[in-house]
């Protein structure tokens, strides 16, 4: 079946009118039968159209009254009058993709769970639709399932009891906005604002969300007022349910009134500080949708930026301004502004709003970098261009004029440029239509009156942003400025005295590389570790990150101001980051040795106080680069463990994986360990240490995994932890072996799993991959989604290859 195409899609929302979903879905042990009516009016009586299924049997649909046939998953509809009833049903099998409805059966005590997820192009697994963003009607929804279970959908039951639960119709949603789940769920409710909460998850996790049940609705509530001050807008949905779901393959998804997220967001064991502060900004980032995306919803694919980069800005800046998450900007900036830099200097770079998303299958390669952080930062560049104040009395008249319906780039430059008084196209061009990171140099001279500011990169953009000069004695002085070509002067700042750092971009204003002038540079390490604002050591550790990966910085002058500054870092997530970065960039490519990356870390968990959330943070931290003697004396716990450090679930299986990985754990200690946890989490932790082992049956076993296990999880896992370092006599062929295996990656899974698979199965660590590569991507039959990764994957390759 082909994917529904832009054309398609237009000439169809040119001809039809969508008026309502009556949708019955009849939840058997092993498959369900679907049961559609769907009511719609048509502008050219006697033309034809088509609706959707997908993945189903025994399909028939009656148009009205009169049976029409289906041909490879599109219902013809032919000859039709200017109002139509289109009655479908058919039978379909849970696939074990994932894909549609998913079905999960708890290893821990046998119970069966069922949930629905619709994007892109999914619905049409589920029910006969038009299955397309812009064709929005109200959905009547009816469950037959046991009589003992909890069933949750878009809209609050109407009715239920003896295994029949009747849904209140929703509002006018978009088919990709469906959803329900079903099974013996444990649920908690509360009331807020006169907005009915649930909390739901399996009934093996119980535990897990009672203990986070206050933080949970509490967060629910402070993100609910921030939303409404900020918008003046209420919110338009019934009720509000949050579902922790198992085998989830992304990390939420914002259905309207029942947002589902992956498990790993329950804690089962120790959180840190950062787990549980960027649990909440994904909690605020779905609300964020039910505005950006529910109420008012993109037209087509080209504008996923209006639903993410919306839902991306706000849900950090509620996490910042309800005092949840305090350090969120910092946060923002370290984590999530990055991925959008890498993203953005990589083959598979797009605009953030592009104009050439030929349909639903390109449509799913953009929810990435771009269209999250990188839309994220240009948002915020725009309100501070605006002012806020204007800005978000833009976002009210566009929620007011499209409520319930839908919207593109062209009706927000509207809305937004009316509020402001100008034209907005110029800048829309520029920052939404190009692709590209500018990189803005600081260039300081002790006889220049006023620092010089260069700006490179096409096209050169307008930036308005600061930069202050931070002295080692704590004194800060900010100057903002602007820079809207190829260079500019910032009066009255000019090269910093010995031991002052210029940074560029304090505030993290605007969306831009920076680089710091000779001065600056050799300044970082006396200056970093005392710089008292997050946000401007995330600056900082970003534009020095880049730097390296740009070649920029030599991999040991990176390293001394790592042992200099990161033992100090007191915000968890900048520290994970910087040693991610550190371990995985560097280390593992052998530019850096492990041994002063643990001794950071030690130092690190030195200073934390025993039992603290910044001790479990740093711990996970060394767990993934100490050596086997620190890592034994862990497991055995007593005295070798740091005073105050809970050995959990969760650090165990990380110590694990590095001995594994170090060729210092054996398999019957990993079944071992899987006793312990025998849960779906504790299987998945299992594979990927079988896969990290240097041993020749497992990395075979490994492969045959990640290429053909239809458990997305279960290969995933594999993927991640396969190529070690150390290991290359063992793993060397599979570098070459990749590329005829790469195809069969795809088949059988749900899109983003799949993807997933082929990124971290990708060898990047092996230079006798660059040939096979090359050679793949000079084939004129690759598939699109293969040909992004595989071309993201040599950038990669190359791009390091000059530094082995």
């Amino acid at each position: 079946m082909s994917s529904l195409t832009r054309r398609e899609a237009i000439e169809r929302a040119r001809l039809i009118a969508v008026d309502s979903y009556d949708i019955e879905l009849d939840l058997g042990p092993a498959s369900f039968e679907s049961r559609t009516v769907v009511q719609f009016r048509c502008s050219s009586p006697g033309a034809s159209t088509f609706a959707e299924v997908k993945g189903a049997q025994a399909v028939h649909a009656t148009l009205n009254g009169r049976e029409v046939p289906v041909v490879d998953g599109r219902v013809v509809l032919a000859g039709l009058a200017a109002e139509n009833r289109l009655e479908a049903g058919f039978t379909a099998p849970y696939p074990a993709s994932g894909e549609g409805i998913l079905r999960f059966v708890d290893p821990e005590d046998g119970e069966t769970y069922l949930y629905g997820q619709a994007p892109l192009d999914d619905a049409q697994r589920m029910f006969v639709c038009f299955d397309q963003p812009d064709l929005k009607a109200p959905m009547t929804l009816t469950v037959l399932a046991p009589p003992q279970w909890t069933v949750r959908a878009n809209a609050p039951v109407r009715s239920g009891g003896d295994g029949r639960w009747e849904f209140a119709p929703t509002p006018p949603l978009s088919t990709y906005l469906f959803s329900f789940l079903a099974g013996p769920w444990h649920v908690l409710e509360r009331t807020h604002d006169g907005i009915p909460l649930g909390l739901l998850c399996r009934r093996s996790l119980a535990a897990a969300l009672d203990a986070d049940a206050e933080e949970l609705f509490g967060a629910t509530a402070a993100a609910f007022d921030r939303y409404h001050e900020l918008f003046g807008v209420r919110y338009p949905f019934a009720k509000y349910d949050q579902a922790f779901v198992p085998e989830f393959s992304g990390g939420a998804v914002e259905n309207p009134a029942l947002v589902n997220y992956r498990e790993e967001f329950l804690f089962r064991a120790g959180a840190t500080d950062s787990d549980r502060h960027r649990r909440f900004v994904v909690m605020a980032h779905e609300m964020a949708h039910m505005w950006f995306g529910n109420l008012v919803t993109l037209r087509w694919w080209d504008d996923v930026w209006l639903n993410e980069a919306f839902a991306e800005l706000m849900g950090w800046r509620v996490a910042a301004e309800t005092g949840r998450h305090p350090t969120a900007l910092a946060d923002f900036a370290i984590w999530r502004e990055r991925w959008g830099y890498l993203a953005d200097q990589r083959p598979s770079t797009h605009p953030v709003a592009p104009e050439d998303v030929a349909d639903t299958a390109v449509a799913f390669q953009n929810f990435d970098g771009i269209s999250y952080a990188k839309g994220a930062a240009a948002l915020r560049q725009l309100s501070v261009l605006l002012g806020d104040d204007v800005f978000r009395a833009g976002l009210r008249s566009y929620f007011d004029r499209f409520r319930f319906a839908n919207a593109d780039l062209a009706d927000f430059l509207s809305v937004i440029g009316a509020a402001a008084g100008r034209d907005l196209t110029g800048w829309a061009e520029l920052w939404l239509r190009s692709t590209g990171a500018n990189t803005l140099r600081a260039v300081a001279s002790r006889d220049a009156a006023g620092l010089v500011v260069e700006q490179s990169g096409r096209p050169l953009r307008p930036h308005r942003l600061t930069v202050s000069a931070y002295a080692s004695d704590g004194s800060v002085r900010r100057v903002p400025f602007t820079i809207d070509g190829p260079d500019a002067v910032v009066p009255g700042v000019a090269a910093p005295p010995s031991g002052t750092v210029l940074l560029l971009n304090d505030g993290d204003e605007t969306y831009a590389k920076i680089r710091f002038d000779a001065f600056s540079r050799a300044a970082l390490p006396a200056v970093l570790p005392d710089l008292e604002d997050p946000l401007a050591r995330a600056v900082i550790w970003t534009a020095v990150t880049d730097a390296v990966r740009d070649g920029e910085m030599p991999p040991p002058e990176f390293l001394n101001l790592l042992v200099a500054a990161l033992p100090a870092e007191r915000q968890e997530g900048i520290f994970e980051e910087v040693v991610t970065f550190a371990r995985d960039a560097l280390a593992r490519r052998g530019l850096i040795p492990f041994a002063p990356l643990a001794e950071v870390c030690a130092a690190a968990l030195a200073a934390a106080a025993p039992g603290s959330p910044r001790q479990l943070a740093t711990a996970r931290a060394l767990s993934t680069v100490a050596d086997a003697p620190l890592l034994r004396a862990w497991l055995a716990g007593g005295p070798g463990a740091p005073d105050g450090l809970a050995i959990d679930a969760d650090l165990r299986w990380s110590l694990l994986l590095r001995l594994c990985a170090l060729g210092d754990a054996t398999a019957e200690e990993l079944a071992a360990e899987e006793r312990r946890d025998p849960g779906a989490k504790g299987a998945e932790r299992a594979a990927a240490g079988r896969a990290a082992r240097p041993d020749a049956e497992a990395k075979a076993a490994a492969w045959q995994t990640l290429v053909h296990d239809p458990n997305p999880r279960l290969a995933v896992a594999n993927a991640e932890a396969f190529w070690q370092p150390g290991q290359e006599a063992l793993t060397d062929a599979y570098a070459e072996r990749y590329f005829a295996d790469v195809p069969a990656m795809l088949e059988g899974r749900y899109p983003l799993a799949a993807l997933k698979v082929v990124r971290f199965a990708f060898p990047l660590y092996s230079a006798r991959a660059l040939a096979p590569a090359e050679a793949m991507l000079g084939r004129t039959d690759l598939d699109p989604l293969l040909r992004r990764e595989i071309a993201d994957g040599t950038d990669e390759l190359r791009r390091w290859a000059r530094d082995a």
